[in-house]
């Protein structure tokens, strides 16, 4: 039975310290603050990241650089027979590709998984991914279960504030401004690797009524299955609120 090693990049959430207990390999995605680089998890942590945010610094994210990628492969073909590898979805970034071409050369060693996914739901996939793997299914057959998954999932988000949305060309700076002086809440998915927006709301309690709203139209929560519930920001408070 061949040792396959599951590698993620930290676009699925995944820290460098739960990847040590989980036995996995987490990829750190290079940060741009103000023009300087750092790598998240590494020498930037969630709480850095979003205070640096709030002051209100120049922030941009960058694909992991292609030579780190191999080195990072070949480091693990040194201890394993293969490796699967779960970047973030090919609708949101050229990464996926890239690894992709890249793999055509490690003679089906490296299996590169596209299921399209981001974040909470990335994550999952990795603890499914592992799972597989400690059950001694090859590289190939856990590639081909998670994409046959893909669009299992959906990750559904009430933004609190359009600021972020503003700074990365996302929505023009007047739709901004007249949202944030109507205290409008728009509500957004991930669905089939791509951020599609479902509507929006005046006021939280509105946004948050609309989003559960969505929430039943998509038949609920399937508690059978693993789910997650993430937030961002230096406070868990409206977190709390959706728990509850």
């Amino acid at each position: 039975m061949g040792k396959v090693a599951i590698l993620t990049d930290s676009n699925s959430g995944i820290t460098q310290e739960e990847a040590k207990k989980l036995g996995i390999y987490v990829f750190p995605t290079p940060v741009y603050i103000n023009d300087e680089v750092f790598y998240e998890g590494v020498d930037l942590t969630t709480e850095q990241f979003f205070a640096r945010q709030a002051e209100g610094a120049e922030i941009k994210t960058s694909m992991p650089v292609v030579g780190d990628v191999i080195d990072k492969w070949e480091s693990l073909l040194e201890e394993y027979d293969e490796v699967v590898y779960i970047p973030l979805s090919s609708g949101l970034s050229s990464s996926c590709d890239t690894a992709i071409m890249l793999a055509e050369d490690y003679d089906g060693k490296v299996q590169v998984v596209n299921n399209q996914r981001i974040s909470v739901t990335m994550k999952l996939s990795v603890f499914d991914a592992k799972t597989l793997a400690d059950a001694g299914k090859s590289a190939t057959e856990i590639k081909e279960i998670l994409e046959a998954m893909k669009f299992e999932s959906t990750i559904y988000i009430m933004v609190d504030t359009l600021e972020y949305l503003k700074k990365g060309g996302r929505i023009s700076a007047a739709t901004a401004f007249l949202g944030s002086a109507m205290a409008i809440k728009p509500v957004v998915a991930v669905s089939e690797g791509e951020i599609v927006m479902l509507g929006k709301a005046r006021g939280s309690k509105n946004g948050n009524n609309f989003l559960m709203k969505e929430i039943e139209k998509a038949d609920g929560i399937d508690f059978t299955r693993p789910f997650c519930l993430g937030y961002t920001g230096l406070s868990d408070e409206m977190l709390q609120k959706y728990i509850k």
